[in-house]
Parts: C-alpha cells; structure tokens; sequence
C-alpha cells in the first residue's frame, strides 16, 4: 500500500511504532452476563487464528460510542493484550461508519437531570481507552472506513496502523456544540504540518482519506472496494511481527495525491492565520483578507469560525497549543478537565446548549454563553485548563497508569 509523502512544515510527522513485548499472564475474556447481550450485539467480536477484531456496530446512531459501549472496548482490549495467544488486535465500523463520536444525547439527559456523575465516568473510561490504545503491547490496526468524527478519531489514531480509505471522512466539529476536540484530539492534531490542527480544530472541516494520508494521520490506503481483500490477508497472518502487518497491509495500497481542492493546497493561508495567538487575531485578519481579495476560502471559513461557541473557540485554541508540548497522557489529563468542567456547567451551559440546538430541538440557533468572543474572560478559559486540586475536586483528575504503561512521546 503506497502513500504520498507526507507534508513537512513545522512540526514532525506522527510516530507510533513501538516495541512489541509479551511477559504478561494470560487472562480469560470479560464475563458478561445475559443482560449484557445488547452491549455485545454493539460492539462484536470477529476472531481469527491468532487476531481479534473489535465491530462497532450501533447503526442507528452512526456507530456512536456510549459509555457501556466504551466500557466493552476496554475490557476486551485489555484481555487481547494478555492472551498470548493473540497476536494482534483490529478495530472496524459496521455498516458506512467507523464512528460518528460520542454518543451525546444521554450525556445530555443526564446532565440536564443534575446527574453529572455518568459523563465524569463516560469521560473517564473513554480517555483511559485511548490511553490504552496508544501505549498498546501488541500491534492493532483501525480501519477507518466512512465517517471518523470526535472521538472516533480517538480511539483509532493512536493505534500502530491506520486505514483510511476513500470513504474516509475526518472531522472534529466539537467547537459547534460548545465543546473542545478530546480523547487526544489535542495530541495528534498538534503534531499535524504546520497550523494545520489549529484550523481543522477550529472550523471543524473535514479531510478525506487522501488528505489523511498526506498529513500522517493515516498510515495506509486502500478503495472500500478492496477492504475484503485486506481483511482476508491479514486475518490469515499468525504473526505478530510489525513489518510482516505493515506490508499485509500495502498489498492492496494505491498512489493517491490530494486533487487541486484539497485544504492541503492551501496550508501558507492557514499557517498565516491560523499561526497567529489569538482566535480576535485570526478572525481580523481574516476578516481583512476577505474584504480586499474576495477570498471565497476566507469567507467559507469565517463563517465557520463564527457559528461556534466564542468560549469553545478560545478553550480549543489554547488546548491545540498546549497539546504541542505534551505527552499523550498529559493530553488526556488537561481534556479531562475541560471536559468535566464543561459538563459540570461551572463556567458555561454551552455544552448542553449546543447539543439542543443541533440535535434536541434542532433549531441550529443556539445561545451560547457567553455569547461574543470580547466577553470571553482569561479567567473563564483558565477555569477550564485548572488543575482540580486548585478547586478542591481532586477526584475530578484523571488518573492514568503512566508508571505501568510508559507514554509515547
């Protein structure tokens, strides 16, 4: 499977290979009783010789993660990883969608019935997945095949191999529902070329297979037409040596290049407003490029800065630019904290807001809170990034095991 070689501007490439070992004990899979059957039927298992591949399968939500869902990844992965009989680990979407985020609207529900304990623990076991998935043992692919969007890029881009293919459709529009780009998002998007993370995060534009690919986001392509093809092959792999997957997986690659529309073209634009401090700054400058060049670019993505959230905006700025110096676990740690102080309401309903604009009443006017970026305070976005022991909430930290599972760097 060939790529294109990646974009190089600012910052490296995305690096994930790590060491393969095997000195843990064996331990059976996850008892589940008879009233999880619902649960299994939404995340299945496929298993091979010596692979097991996780199906998301919860078709009437665009395979949307909710949190028992989160739960059931977790548990299987963990015993994946301790089965020595298991050579590798895979992750697919049924139907046309890997994962379409978050399964927000019980987080919601909860929320607005004053029960903010269920989103901390969806938060919770969310991020320690992802955690898990980028400091896993054992080689794991994720196919992301059709809509990869929120968290769905979460619990696939940190994994050793990812597939995009030309169905793949990436976006991480989180700041037009009062939220932040989490489960990692600040990691993998901050070490993207240039500003890059900064205005996919920003504007919630999406990015095709291609693109993917062109940026390092993805390590290999291939057409949703030969996908059967590549699952075959390597479901008869009884290996779990990373080079023998890795050219598996090329067997069925195509050369592909980003057409003359792709956003990639115009990385010198993004990188000259995007780049700058403050979202005020970008929004003037682009403000004043659209007035004297009719930039049809600039006027597209003014008008998808302006429908998000100002504190979102702000919020997601900062934790881009902070992700940039930071180890995936730290990430983690910091979204978690915006995280549960936006489901906690302690600065903002925005959260709640945006989820009833767009997908209760769907009258896509919401009232965010604050509602212009002039009154967005540093006060209110430091609140956001504080660490809980400053408020008194040290059990609103997350507590990762970085001391058994080293951090990639």
């Amino acid at each position: 499977m060939q790529t294109v070689k990646a974009l190089r501007r600012v910052s490296e490439p995305l690096q994930w290979v790590r060491s393969v070992s095997y000195g843990r004990s064996f331990s059976a899979l996850p008892n589940y009783s008879a009233s999880d059957a619902d649960i299994e039927d939404q995340v299945l298992v496929e298993g091979k010789a010596k692979s097991r591949a996780a199906i998301l399968n919860n078709p009437s939500s665009l395979n949307a993660l909710s949190a028992p869902m989160v739960g059931r990844l977790k548990r299987l992965y963990e015993s994946w990883e301790e089965n020595p009989a298991i050579s590798f680990v895979l992750m697919k979407g049924s139907g046309k969608t890997f994962c379409s985020g978050a399964d927000v609207l019980p987080l919601y529900h909860s929320i607005s019935e004053g029960n903010t304990e269920e989103s901390k623990l969806f938060f919770e076991n969310l991020y320690k997945f992802v955690y898990l998935q980028g400091t896993y043992l054992k080689p794991n692919i994720a196919i992301m095949d059709g809509v990869t969007m929120g968290c769905g890029g979460g619990i696939s881009l940190p994994g050793m191999f990812r597939v995009a293919t030309d169905k793949t459709v990436l976006a991480h529009p989180e700041v037009q529902i009062g939220f932040h780009p989490d489960a990692g998002a600040s990691y993998y998007l901050s070490r993207l070329p240039g500003y890059l993370g900064e205005y996919l995060a920003l504007t919630g534009q999406k990015l095709n297979g291609v693109e993917m690919i062109a940026c390092g986001l993805a390590t290999h392509y291939c057409l949703n037409a030969r996908l059967p093809l590549i699952e075959e092959r390597i479901g008869k792999l009884l290996t779990d040596d990373p080079a023998v997957i890795e050219d598996s997986l090329a067997q069925y690659g195509d050369l592909v290049y980003p057409d003359s529309s792709s956003v990639l073209h115009k990385i010198e634009m993004i990188d000259k407003y995007f780049g700058l401090d403050t979202v005020e700054e970008i929004i003037d400058a682009m403000e004043n490029e659209a007035a004297n060049s009719c930039s049809e670019w600039c006027k597209k993505t003014l008008k998808q800065i302006k429908e998000a959230s100002p504190l979102s905006l702000k919020i997601t700025l900062q934790s881009i630019r902070e992700g940039r110096f930071q180890t995936l676990d730290q990430c983690l740690t910091r979204e978690y904290r915006i995280s549960i102080c936006g489901v906690s309401k302690t600065v903002s309903g925005d959260f709640c807001e945006g989820i009833r604009a767009r997908l209760v009443d769907k009258d896509f006017a919401p009232k965010w809170d604050p509602p212009r970026l002039e009154d967005v305070s540093k006060d209110m976005v430091d609140c956001y990034f504080s660490p809980a022991a400053e408020l008194d909430d040290s059990d609103s930290e997350l507590k990762l095991p970085t001391a058994q599972r080293e951090p990639y760097f």
